[in-house]
Order: C-alpha cells, then structure tokens, then sequence
C-alpha cells in the first residue's frame, strides 16, 4: 500500500487541495502469534482506514506484517519509508512537540533542549544525538535509525544525515506558518498511523484559532517584536509570527516592516512613534536561558510607557516555543490562549 503525502513547504495556493490522496491496494499479510497462525489472505477488496491504522500498530509491535510504505512530499523532495520508522531521531523542535501530542516514540533528540513538551511522557527517554544545531554522527550510526527527521535548523546537514538514513527535512513555511504547520501535522499522523489523533489535535488547534479572533475582531491593531537582551527587532506579517495578523486578523501597525530571519532593527522611539495599541513580545534570552534584565523590565521606559499597548496594559508576552518550536501544536495551543485572554480583558 501507497500514500502520498505533501508536505508544508508548498506554496500557500496549493494547501487548497485535499490534504490527503489515499490509494489503497490488496494487501497480504501473515501475523505470527504464540500458539497459532493467522491463515492467508486473499482479499483484494481496497483496504479501508482501519486497516490502514491497525497495520500501522502492527509494524509499530514488530509484527511479522508486509509492511506499507509512504512517500512524503518534503523541501528536498520525495521520501519513500515504511509507515511507523523505528528507530526514529528527530532534530526539530516543532516536529518534536507534534510528535509528543501524537504519542509518538522518538528514539534519538538533540541535547540541551530548553522546553518542556517536547517528548511524550508515556515513551522511554531518548538518546542524546548532538544539539539542534550538529549532530553526532558516531552516535546516528551506531543506532541506525530507519528515519531522520529535521527543520530549517538542522537543514544544512541534511546531506550528511542523509548519508545514514532517511533524511526528512520538513521544514515550516514560515509565509505560510498556519497551512504549513497544518500540513505537517497531517503527515505525521499519517507516517505513523495516528491520523484520527492528528485530526483531532488540528480541531483543538482551529477551535482555539476561531475563540482567539472572535476576542481579537475590530480590538485595535498591533505589533509584534522581539527583545534580545537590550537590543528591539521587529516582525511582519511573513515572519513566523505572522499569524497575529494573517491568521487572527490584527492589523499591522507599520505595513512596511522588511522581512527578514531574526526581524527588522528598531528602537524605542520607533515604538513611540508607530504607537500600537498592542505588544505581542518575545524574550529571546528568556527563551534560550541567557541571563538578562528580561524583556518587561527593557521595555519598561519612558518612551515605551507613552505607547497606547503599554498604558492600557496591553502587552502579551508570547511562550518561549513561539520562538524555539513555532508552528508546533503546543506552541500553538499556548500563545492563541494568552492572545485570547489578553483580547478578552481589553477595556
């Protein structure tokens, strides 16, 4: 059996189609188990989902099964793996949070990760391959995983990954963070036979979206910047923030913010000047565990205290996983809450 899959760095016109194309073909499969065997099967009637999630445990339990594959559409190009590849390693936070919502099992992750949700709870630990940034090839080839999954972190080595395994490099558009981190959801729960759960997790995702931009509809315009010790970057609407405006609708403040990776420089009479009635800040330092003032206590100035957002009190600090696995399901689940409980106070 063969899906195909599309991944997230499609250009945003392209989400419009199906997500899924499901072309199910007979499948015969022998299960061994203590004390009997399951006779043979000569079915060809197409396979309906169930079967193509229970195949999926089975694989995932080492069962004796012909085992499905899956091609996924990635930024590289086409991948073809088994469903359920196991051992798994994982370099990109994002993917590491679905995963986690997913239950998925992930046996090898970069060390000295900052947050908290990024494995689930109900798996073994995994083993420590290199950081985000350099992986340990001693230690990928002595575990040989059966798939490697990275972002726009880790892309740059894709070669040499690819040289020890199959190599998914799926990173976000951050253009496109919603339909993108939509799309790679739906993959995953796909490649590992988990796409009710996916499913139900993007539902948690669109519910919250739909609450937030109820609270946020004709509630002031905004802007949103990064603080980097003492140092202000500004982010628009085709940054991986974008979504506060694309996604939630809040006007942008300045529709002339340049795009670029770590935002445009600015300073605090810029945020005087464009006077924005809301702040969506985030504490790079804070997030990455530097030791600095923090991001309230910087902003705290005159200048920033004549802004409309800081007079109202209308400042919404953003979750350190908007910067370090954004477009992830938690990541998503944390910022829409506190965007929306930030609206649903304004006066």
């Amino acid at each position: 059996m063969s899906t195909i899959l599309f991944s997230s760095h499609i250009a945003a016109p392209t989400f419009k189609r199906p997500l899924l194309t499901v072309l199910m073909t007979a499948l015969v499969a022998t299960i061994t188990v203590t004390g009997c065997s399951a006779p043979e099967s000569n079915d060809s009637e197409p396979a309906d989902s169930n079967t193509e999630n229970k195949t999926a445990e089975n694989v995932a339990n080492n069962d004796a099964v012909s085992v499905t594959t899956i091609s996924v559409d990635t930024v590289k190009g086409a991948v073809d793996l088994a469903i359920n590849p196991s051992p798994l390693v994982v370099y990109d936070m994002t993917l590491m949070q679905d995963l986690a919502a997913l239950d998925v099992a992930v046996d090898g992750m970069p060390s000295g990760l900052k947050l908290d949700n990024l494995h689930s709870k109900t798996q073994p630990d995994p083993k420590e391959v290199g950081t985000v940034f350099e992986p340990d090839l001693e230690a990928l080839n002595a575990m040989q995983p059966q798939a490697i999954l990275v972002g726009s972190r880790m892309a740059e080595k894709y070669n040499a990954l690819s040289s020890i395994a199959p190599t998914l490099d799926m990173s976000i558009d951050t253009a496109n963070i919603y339909e993108s981190s939509k799309q790679r959801l739906h993959d995953l729960g796909a490649l590992f036979g988990k796409s009710d759960q996916a499913l139900k997790l993007q539902q948690d995702i669109d519910g919250l979206i739909d609450e937030t931009k109820t609270a946020t509809n004709n509630n002031g315009n905004g802007l949103v910047i990064m603080v980097n010790g003492n140092k202000l970057s500004a982010y628009g609407d085709k940054s991986r923030y974008g979504f506060i405006h694309t996604v939630l609708g809040v006007p942008m403040v300045d529709n002339q913010i340049k795009d670029a990776n770590h935002g445009q420089p600015i300073s605090f009479e810029y945020l005087q000047k464009t006077n924005p009635d809301w702040l969506f800040v985030i504490d790079r330092s804070a997030a990455i565990g530097e030791e600095s003032a923090g991001a309230k206590a910087v902003l705290d100035n005159p200048l920033v205290a004549q802004t409309t957002a800081w007079k109202k009190n209308q400042v919404v600090y953003l979750s350190p996983d908007s910067y370090l696995a954004f477009g992830g399901y938690y990541q998503w689940m944390q910022d829409l809450t506190a965007i929306k409980t930030a609206f649903s106070k304004a006066k």
